[in-house]
């Protein structure tokens, strides 16, 4: 197993399996790993890659005090080399725009959406001309 470092974002997913094919279509997620629960339905662990860097994720377990409430209060941020590429990309793939790409006026291309599960993810990138 790969070491992880820095910060690795771990999202807790009502229909995880569903998720991964999600990321793997907007943004090319590589699925390093995933653990079946015992129920043989939901997740306990899926470890992708996404553009070099590590998400977790797992199903919602209320049996250990998860909640079903949408997430809130955090981005996940993709930083890449062409933006308009990877949001297209992931718009084409079901992504809820909540913030629409464009020059920001601090120096990068920048956008957000909501993936159908709930998490609010930007991409940022070089600008466009």
């Amino acid at each position: 197993m790969t070491a992880l470092n820095g910060i690795v974002p771990c999202l807790t997913i009502d229909g995880a399996k569903k998720a991964i094919e999600f990321y793997k279509k907007a943004f090319g997620a590589e699925e390093v790993s995933r653990k079946e629960a015992e129920d043989g339905k939901r997740l306990m662990h899926a470890h992708i890659r996404i553009n070099g860097s590590d998400v977790m994720m797992w199903d919602l377990f209320p049996e250990f005090g998860m909640s079903a409430d949408k997430p809130h209060g955090v981005t996940v941020h993709l930083a890449v080399d062409d933006a308009d590429t990877w949001w297209e990309r992931a718009v084409a793939a079901g992504a809820i725009v909540t913030m629409p790409l464009e020059n920001a006026f601090w120096g990068s291309r920048y956008g957000q959406f909501r993936d159908p599960f709930g998490h609010s993810w930007s991409i940022g990138g070089p600008l466009k001309a």
